[in-house]
């Protein structure tokens, strides 16, 4: 199907799912697309078919709570972070629920992770003001940059460079083979408001550079020239919640949540807002957005999982 805007507008809920107590405050889809995996509050990792619309065994974790869980590029592994006892970064088999490797060295939150699209390695962000290189084969860091503010991470499509956003002003471009020796292009922003980067990712064609925030504000930046191309603004965050905004597979469309059960849609070639999706629950505060890499299909995070989808062709 077309990723196009009459398509785009035809989302409807398809499936709720209420396997969590509390937020979901994080989610990602495999690479083929068949799966998606989401982390909760209430210290639960629940992993769902996408094909057959179902949810998979539930798997707890109690003991250290869960956050900003991840994919591995193989996707039969997830990683998250830590919401208890340590800050730690946990890589649990999905397929004995067990986990294989710890990851130590944070001494903060890890506010950001993100995994290689080529390689075994990944990327960890934290509030202890570092950004830490790691291979999931080992439990010893490959590499720490220290950075003069709170960091978020993302790796651009090609897994050649890496983006580092800084104390919510300054996004440092670096080269994954060199990035010992500093950034190899600094970029600079200064926006009007009192508001912290919350997520900062690359779009699928590498061209753009997303940064979500705590406030109901997210910029849009050329990842060549470092040119702010938009910002997209309308969207309700009472609450300071860390939304996160992301692309469709074409890079053309953005989508993120709010804090009144809406979702909102831009465009990326004029920055206008192409729609508005409404869930049942205009109380309840949609905190991740994802689009499905590989099928027509969306889906929205609160304290319930909602998979989007355009209506079936009775034809």
């Amino acid at each position: 199907m077309l990723i196009n805007d009459t398509n785009v507008k035809s989302f409807r809920m398809t499936k709720v799912f209420r396997e969590n107590t509390e937020r979901i405050n994080a989610c990602d889809f495999n690479k083929n697309g068949d799966l998606l995996i989401s982390s909760s509050d209430d210290d639960t990792i629940v992993v769902y078919d996408c094909e057959a619309g179902l949810p998979k065994r539930p798997i707890p974790s109690k003991k250290y709570g869960c956050d900003m869980i991840r994919f591995t590029r193989s996707g039969e592994q997830a990683l998250h972070c830590s919401m208890k006892v340590d800050d730690n970064i946990r890589y649990l088999s999905l397929s004995d629920s067990k986990y294989i490797r710890y990851y130590t060295g944070h001494t903060k939150k890890v506010r950001s992770l993100a995994v290689s699209p080529i390689d075994k390695s990944f990327l960890s962000a934290s509030a202890d003001r570092t950004v830490r290189v790691w291979d999931l084969r080992s439990a010893l860091c490959q590499g720490l940059i220290i950075t003069p503010g709170n960091p978020v991470v993302d790796y651009d499509p090609d897994g050649l460079a890496f983006g580092i956003g800084i104390d919510s002003q300054i996004i440092g471009l670096y080269d994954i083979r060199n990035h010992e020796k500093g950034p190899f292009e600094m970029l600079k922003y200064e926006c009007e408001g009192d508001f912290e980067w919350t997520h900062l990712k690359f779009s699928p064609n590498g061209k753009m550079i997303l940064v979500s925030t705590n406030t109901s504000l997210i910029l849009l930046v050329d990842a060549f020239s470092g040119v702010l191309l938009h910002t997209f603004t309308g969207h309700q965050n009472t609450k300071n919640v860390p939304l996160e905004a992301s692309f469709s597979p074409d890079s053309k469309y953005v989508f993120c949540g709010s804090t009144d059960g809406r979702i909102h849609v831009w465009r990326t070639t004029d920055g206008e807002k192409l729609t508005t999706f409404t869930t049942d629950n205009t109380s309840d505060s949609i905190q991740c957005v994802q689009f499905n890499p590989k099928s027509f299909m969306l889906a929205t995070a609160s304290t319930n999982m909602v998979f989007w989808l355009p209506p079936v062709d009775d034809d």
